[in-house]
């Protein structure tokens, strides 16, 4: 049944020669009622065990095939066709980066259940939001490592993602070394934008190359960079491991949002600040607004000509009735 689901008429006026099969059947019963004769008989004794031959059995067949003729004959006219519709996608992709903090400084828990797994869960959201899109994650605390290159295996690098945690590098804060190991891994992509977020809860304490140099070099490439602050102000507790145990320790948060936003600025892109995690959500939803995907959907339609089959059984049932009629059933009244 799915086959008529994607079947259509060019022609659906013909439709209406249909009229003429209750036109033929009309006619039909006018000829044969002035072919009958009445006979009157005393008794129908000697009928009684008369069998009527195969012939009389089917006399109406080629009237049959006659209507069967001029059907097949007006639904080909019609000119049924199968139609199939589809879609090309053309997508002008962005290439993403991001750079994510995962310094001992991004186990305090003024996030819950702490700063690095808040930035982990908005994350895998946001992916699951960009489908068209190259994404790629690197890492940085005391040094810089490429997590994951850019791809279009979201799932490759969700699992990825899922498995960061604090104390997979050496400890410190170097988002010059993040923010550079970011850069080269885009700049030689060649998608029309090239994006980088970078999220730190700290100052550049570790490392060779300078935040804003890295940022200069960004500019270079015409990388776009969108740099999150992430911490509460004032003070955040801090656990720390002990013979009795995690301890906690309130610790004032210090973010060096100066040059944040100098990376920002001249990059074109901006500077947020998270204090929660329903902030940083809110700043993702920001930033995918922002870096929309421009996709472009062509719809097109392909038409099969399905007429041949009925006019081939139209063709059939008019031979069938005239090798009936004019041979084996001709003596028939």
């Amino acid at each position: 049944m799915e086959y008529f689901n994607n079947i259509h008429f060019a022609y659906p006026q013909f439709f209406w020669l249909l009229l003429l099969i209750p036109l033929l059947l009309l006619w039909h019963c006018k000829v044969n009622s002035k072919k009958k004769v009445s006979l009157k008989i005393s008794t129908d004794e000697g009928f009684k065990n008369y069998k009527p031959t195969l012939r009389q059995k089917i006399g109406s067949t080629p009237l049959v095939l006659r209507l069967l003729t001029v059907a097949s004959i007006v639904v080909a006219l019609a000119r049924p066709q199968s139609s199939s519709r589809g879609q090309e996608v053309t997508s002008e992709g962005i290439s993403i980066v991001l750079a994510m903090d995962i310094s001992g400084s991004m186990l305090a828990e003024d996030f819950k259940p702490n700063r690095i797994e808040a930035a982990k869960k908005v994350a895998l959201e946001f992916i699951d939001k960009r489908p068209n899109d190259l994404i790629g994650i690197v890492i940085f605390a005391g040094e810089s490592f490429t997590l994951c290159p850019i791809t279009s295996d979201h799932a490759v690098l969700k699992n990825q993602i899922s498995k960061i945690e604090s104390g997979m590098l050496i400890d410190g804060t170097a988002i010059g070394e993040g923010l550079a190991t970011a850069v080269n891994r885009l700049k030689d992509v060649k998608t029309k934008s090239k994006v980088i977020i970078l999220l730190t809860d700290g100052v550049n304490n570790a490392g060779s190359i300078a935040p804003l140099t890295a940022g200069e070099i960004a500019k270079t490439f015409g990388i776009r960079v969108y740099t999150i602050g992430v911490g509460t102000h004032g003070m955040a507790p801090y656990p720390f491991k002990t013979p009795f145990g995690i301890q906690y320790q309130n610790m004032e948060v210090q973010i060096d949002e100066a040059v944040c936003k100098q990376i920002s600025d001249a990059t074109d892109g901006k500077y947020f600040r998270a204090t929660n995690n329903n902030k940083l959500k809110e700043i993702y939803d920001e930033i995918d607004k922002l870096e929309k995907t421009k996709i472009e959907v062509t719809e097109f339609r392909r038409y099969s000509e399905e007429f041949f089959p009925f006019a081939l059984a139209a063709g059939i049932f008019l031979t069938l009735e005239i090798l009936l009629r004019y041979t084996w059933m001709r003596k028939l009244p």
